[in-house]
C-alpha cells in the first residue's frame, strides 16, 4: 500500500541531517547567511516553518537532504540547530547499495567534487558542515541572479553551469576579483556555446 508522507513536525537536528553532494558555494551561503540575519529577530521561525526541507529516509533511518543546502548550512552556522523537514521517500528498507542507485537515477544525488569530478558515493560527507567550497558553484549561483541564465526545475542546475563556467573562467579570476569573473561569466552564458544547458537564455535568430 503506497505510503502518504507528511512532513515532519518535530524539529530534527542540522547535524543530524546527511548531505546529497559533495560541495557548497561558500559565496552564497555568506548571502544566505545575511538574508537570515535580517529576519531572524522579525519572522525567524515563521520562516523555518515556511522553509521545511525535503528529505528521504535511507538506510538505518538516516535522513538525506536533497536540496536546500545551502540554506542549511547557511543556518547551521549562524547557530540554528533545528529545522523542520519534508519526507519525500522512505528508502529505509533498501539495502545500502541499491539505496544509493535509486537516488543517483532519481538525480537525488550530485557526488562531484570542486573539479567536476565524480566519486564513490561513500566519498559523500556525512554532516552538513563537511561540505567543500566549490567557488565556481557560487559564480553560478550569482551568474543566474545577474541574467545569465533562467531558473529551472532541473536538477542541479547550477552545478551544471558550474561546471560550464570552470573550464572557461580562469579560478584565479574567481578567486581574486569576483565582480570580474561574473562580467566574463555573463559574456560566455549568451554565447551558443552554453546553449544546451538548462535556463540558457542567449540570442535566438
Amino acid at each position: 500500500m503506497k505510503r502518504d508522507f507528511e512532513p515532519l513536525l518535530h524539529p530534527v537536528e542540522i547535524a543530524d541531517l546527511r548531505p546529497t553532494q559533495m560541495t557548497i558555494g561558500l559565496r552564497e551561503v555568506s548571502r544566505k547567511r545575511a538574508e537570515w540575519r535580517k529576519r531572524a529577530e522579525r519572522d525567524g521561525p515563521d520562516f523555518l516553518g515556511r522553509h521545511m526541507i525535503p528529505a528521504v529516509y535511507g538506510p538505518k533511518h538516516r535522513l538525506y537532504l536533497i536540496d536546500h543546502h545551502h540554506l542549511v548550512r547557511a543556518l547551521h552556522e549562524e547557530g540554528v540547530n533545528h529545522v523542520l523537514v519534508n519526507v519525500v521517500a522512505d528508502l529505509g528498507g533498501l539495502e545500502k547499495s541499491i539505496f544509493w542507485t535509486f537516488m543517483d537515477n532519481r538525480n537525488w544525488l550530485h557526488p562531484f567534487d570542486s573539479e567536476g569530478k565524480r566519486h564513490a558515493y561513500g566519498r559523500l560527507p556525512k554532516t552538513i558542515d563537511a561540505m567543500a567550497d566549490d567557488p565556481f558553484r557560487s559564480l553560478a549561483g550569482e551568474l543566474r541572479r545577474a541574467g545569465g541564465y533562467a531558473k529551472q526545475g532541473t536538477p542541479y542546475t547550477e552545478f551544471l553551469w558550474a561546471d560550464f563556467l570552470r573550464h572557461r573562467v580562469a579560478s584565479k579570476q574567481v578567486d581574486e576579483d569576483f565582480q570580474s569573473a561574473l562580467i566574463t561569466a555573463l559574456d560566455i552564458a549568451h554565447g551558443e556555446e552554453a546553449s544546451y544547458l538548462p535556463g540558457w537564455c542567449g540570442p535566438v535568430d
